[in-house]
């Protein structure tokens, strides 16, 4: 293929080298071939060499022929795969040190970083010394001891080695690390490694060193370390040298050889020799897997791979190729809990072959580079905007953080500035869905004819609502799954989490969600991510498709109901208390109706995240349609400590002006928040839980997604107080816990909570929707039974048809659980060790000195047209007609229709063959004479405050019937 026919073009020379070399170059080829496969701006040239022992076998007079030095020097970069063969002695290596030399490269680089949390383990450090492990060595290769002058020992037995440095030959190799170093945000920390106090070589090093990054590079901070503090910093804690260590070639040597034996295996790991980075200049580097020497058998192709990870990076300038790369490293290695394959060589304590290992990688990496082709797509300009000027920004209104988000997102608008009631089209960050809400989606989308997702890697998709391991193999779940899991291969999508993983909103919110972004998903929890500072809103599965296609929806600027907080929560007191609090106070569908709501004020730091979760979690029960936390230091402490780096990244801090207008401001006051539980089958029916002390229970239920590791921690330990009290768990009811998430069921069980419940006889379940639904076909309440549960919703039906659910806190849920009654837990929260319940939870809060934020204001997308005027339902172009008088008998749902999907369309009938299936199970056991009266011919008038998607399949249902229905 012509090469002028790409934007970018490189000859790569691949020097396969000796015995397992040659397998180790094939893995080589298939990456690369894969990036020019996906990338279309991308090509390369590859072209095989002799080297080493094989050269010497193929009878040339060198390790190194001429046509391989000739080849090296016209290529963009050369990557040798293995150098070594005993029957030629040392020669080959010989031939890899001429290749440096004629080259001209002077410096080695070598990262030493786990590429996958996941092998930390395997190391003989402690955890918490290598966790974030990330050093990068820059050993200078043509000076010190190995290239000074030498004397052998002669017959007086004495025999030196000399060491000589000049100013430029440090000033270069200090120039470099220092370009690097200003390649990241914020730059790299350089340790400087000398034996100053000793040797004058040393001393020049250090004054060198100091003068370039002085006059240079002044915003990279530089210290200078000993080199034998530096050996024993490796030894005891290396996460404190993170950054670049700088060093001379013998120290270097030494000190990156043991910095290796960190991750156990030298396999894994990659080496560069260079005279430039980052593409400058012509000379090619040589890149080669840390461990060169020759091996029989297979061996791990790792090291190879990162080889080919660094080359892209810091000698071809794919910086976005290089990274796609290291992430489908570490999603081939990283457990399921992590949403990864955990597929490891034996060498690493796995079971897979190299080959398989290599399928699995290129698989992941096929993803991650489709996402980089959709972020590049997604970068173009898809209206015409002009920028905001200053004189704009200043002339904006107050507003509150969720309209600075809006405001932020939005584009082509006309001021700079959103209002309320403005139909504005926002940029969406995020989609979200399950395998149940994504067979509904899935209709419209084979509609659109299933056109490619506007951003792999900015969809969720969890298996969740219908999923258990007990149930996984019965043809409804298998068919959802097998949907779900056709659309993940497909669309390529990055975040596909496979049945009982995680409950959709749960890692989503903990491991995704960002401050200041726009999540847009097709369930009414979607809010929860609101916590995390995002403005969260649930739609119908329908509407969610627009934006997982186009990466943009349509909002109606929503009214803004603000509730601060202030005072601290007693002890024992969580997030899902505040929550049926509010209800309680303010009932549902009142001042947070068809609203969004924004919580903030100066009690916001007494909420950890967990408990902002739930707030967040069960604001649509309140009524609203949309939900904000104002991010502040936690939400960034929490952000900081995520797995994944690249979510580490891209919040933006929102704070809301002190004039900013809402429709309604209410005040809670923390220290008043009491435990409590809410009655079936209203969640704003809110009773102090002593009030109800006694009540008979049939089953008692801790999980879905509202009930967070905090609150689950919480009832494993009034369980220990009540079991260390003597009490026990009765004969009579079920008992079942659900944790949220495989990262939390592991929490749990490394501090043995786990087993506290089943202690106290609660059945462990997998991470899924169970009880809260009830249409897994095992976790359903019987008809007539009465149940505590710690999920977000009490609607009729909701645990199982004829089923009665309560809803309250795991502190109460777990207290009631021994004599299967309701239990006020005050008694056996008072005798918890708060030390202990401090230590347990504090992954949720944020320890030692809080970060500095920066605060961001809008910068939103200007039109530098006029926009159409669009007419709002008052308003019409269309001529006046005689009005027509219809008279009828009302029948009045109340209140829970506009939130209760199940009451609308049970959720064990969803997602259905078609509309009419579905429709046809609309008001199955809420109201069925309604029904009957639409399948007989009864002409329907329809006075609604809210549409959801499910009462819009009953819209749809009606129509098929050929039913005339009016929207009043």
């Amino acid at each position: 293929m012509p090469l002028i026919n790409y934007q970018l073009s490189f000859r790569i020379a691949l020097l396969p080298g000796d015995a397992h070399g040659s397998q180790l170059a094939s893995c080589a080829e298939r990456i690369l071939h894969l990036i020019e496969h996906i990338r279309p701006d991308v090509a390369f040239q590859i072209s095989r060499h002799d080297f080493g022992g094989v050269a010497l076998a193929a009878g040339h007079l060198s390790a190194l022929p001429t046509s391989t030095l000739e080849a090296c020097r016209q290529s963009d970069a050369a990557i040798v795969c293995a150098c070594g063969d005993p029957k030629y002695d040392i020669e080959p290596e010989k031939g890899l040190l001429a290749l440096r030399q004629e080259l001209g490269l002077f410096a080695n680089i070598r990262p030493v970083k786990f590429p996958s949390e996941s092998l930390i383990p395997l190391s003989s450090y402690k955890p918490e010394s290598v966790e974030g492990l990330d050093i990068t060595f820059f050993r200078e290769l043509t000076g010190g001891a190995y290239y000074g002058e030498t004397q052998e020992a002669g017959e007086d037995g004495e025999a030196y080695d000399t060491t000589s440095y000049s100013r430029s030959t440090i000033e270069r190799l200090a120039r470099l690390a220092g370009t690097y170093a200003v390649h990241f945000n914020p730059p790299k920390r350089v340790h400087s490694v000398d034996k100053a106090n000793v040797m004058a070589t040393s001393r020049l090093w250090r004054s060198v060193v100091t003068e370039v990054f002085s006059n240079e590079y002044p915003q990279v901070q530089l210290d200078h370390v000993l080199v034998d503090n530096a050996a024993m910093i490796l030894s005891s804690d290396p996460q404190k040298m993170n950054g670049i260590i700088l060093t001379e070639n013998m120290f270097g040597d030494i000190l990156s050889d043991q910095a290796s034996g960190i991750l156990k295996s030298p396999d894994i790991l990659s080496s560069a020799a260079v005279s430039t980075i980052y593409g400058k200049g012509k000379a090619p580097g040589v890149f080669e897997p840390f461990n060169l020497k020759p091996r029989d058998g297979e061996v791990n192709p790792l090291g190879i791979v990162q080889s080919v990870g660094l080359m892209l990076e810091i000698s071809l300038g794919l910086k976005a190729e290089a990274t796609a790369l290291s992430k489908a490293v570490r999603r081939t290695l990283d457990p399921i809990d992590q949403v990864g394959c955990d597929t490891r060589t034996t060498d690493l304590g796995g079971t897979a072959s190299p080959k398989v290992f290599m399928d699995t990688l290129l698989h992941n990496f096929d993803y991650y580079l489709e996402a980089l082709n959709s972020a590049d797509t997604a970068s173009f300009p898809v209206s015409i905007s002009t920028p905001l000027s200053p004189q704009s920004r200043t002339s904006a209104r107050p507003m509150g953080v969720i309209e600075k988000i809006l405001t932020h997102a939005g584009i082509g608008l006309t001021k700079p500035y959103v209002e309320t009631g403005d139909m504005i089209c926002v940029k969406v960050d995020w989609t979200l869905t399950s395998e149940l809400l994504w067979g509904g989606m899935e209709k419209t989308y084979n509609q659109m004819g299933r056109p490619r997702p506007f951003r792999n890697d900015r969809l969720w998709l969890a298996v969740d609502h219908t999923v258990d391991p007990r149930t996984n193999h019965q043809p409804r779940q298998k068919g959802l799954i097998a949907k779900a899991e056709r659309f993940r291969r497909e669309a390529k999508i990055i975040d596909f989490l496979p049945a009982n993983t995680s409950i959709m909103h749960t890692d989503f919110t903990r491991e995704r969600a960002q401050p200041g972004r726009v999540v847009v998903g097709s369930d009414s929890h979607t809010c929860s991510a609101g916590s995390m500072g995002s403005f969260a809103v649930g739609f119908g599965a329908a509407d969610v498709v627009m934006p997982m296609v186009t990466g943009e929806t349509w909002f109606r600027v929503p009214e803004v109901c603000r509730i601060n907080f202030v005072g601290k929560l007693p002890f024992g007191v969580g997030g899902k208390d505040v929550i049926l609090h509010i209800l309680g106070l303010f009932k549902r569908n009142t001042i947070a109706f068809q609203r969004a709501v924004e919580y903030g004020g100066p009690g916001l730091k007494e909420l950890s995240m967990d408990a902002r979760f739930a707030i967040a979690n069960m604001t649509t029960e309140f009524g609203g349609m949309g939900t904000c936390f104002e991010a502040d230091e936690e939400t960034s402490a929490w952000i900081a400590r995520r797995k994944l780096p690249e979510h580490r990244e891209g919040g933006l801090f929102f704070r809301a002006d002190p004039d900013a207008q809402y429709v309604d401001v209410k005040t809670i006051d923390l220290s008043e928040v009491r435990l409590t539980m809410a009655l079936h089958p209203n969640p704003d029916d809110v009773v102090p839980v002593h009030e109800k002390a006694g009540m008979k229970l049939d089953g008692c239920f801790i999980g879905a997604c509202t009930t967070t590791e905090e609150d689950l921690i919480v009832g494993a330990l009034v369980l220990e107080a009540g079991l260390y009290a003597g009490m026990r768990p009765s004969r009579h009811g079920k008992r079942r816990v659900t944790p949220g998430s495989l990262i939390i069921i592991k929490n749990l069980d490394k501090h043995g909570l786990l087993d506290i419940y089943r202690q106290a006889g609660f059945e462990v379940g997998a991470p899924g929707c169970s009880y809260c639904v009830g249409i897994n076909d095992v976790d359903v309440a019987g008809e007539g039974e009465v149940w505590l549960s710690s999920q977000n919703r009490n609607f009729r039906n909701r645990m199982g048809k004829g089923s009665f659910g309560n809803i309250t806190c795991a502190a109460a849920v777990a207290a009631s659980s021994f004599d299967m009654v309701v239990t006020d837990p005050k008694f056996l929260l008072d005798q918890l060790d708060s030390a202990k319940l401090e230590r347990l939870v504090s992954g949720g809060r944020s320890s030692g000195p809080q970060p500095v934020l920066r605060i961001s204001e809008p910068r939103p997308e200007m039109s530098s047209n006029s926009v159409p005027v669009l007419l709002s339902s008052s308003e019409s172009h269309v001529g006046a007609t005689t009005p027509r008088i219809i008279r009828s008998k009302v029948q009045r749902f109340g209140e829970n229709v506009d939130t209760d999907s199940d009451a609308v369309i049970p959720a064990e009938f969803m997602p259905g063959v078609d509309n009419a299936d579905l429709g046809s199970h609309c008001f199955q056991y809420f109201r069925p004479e309604f029904r009957d009266k639409v399948t007989n011919g009864s002409t329907i008038i329809l006075k609604l405050r809210k549409l959801w998607s499910s009462l819009a399949v009953f819209f749809r249902y009606i129509a098929s019937l050929g039913k005339e229905y009016f929207d009043i």
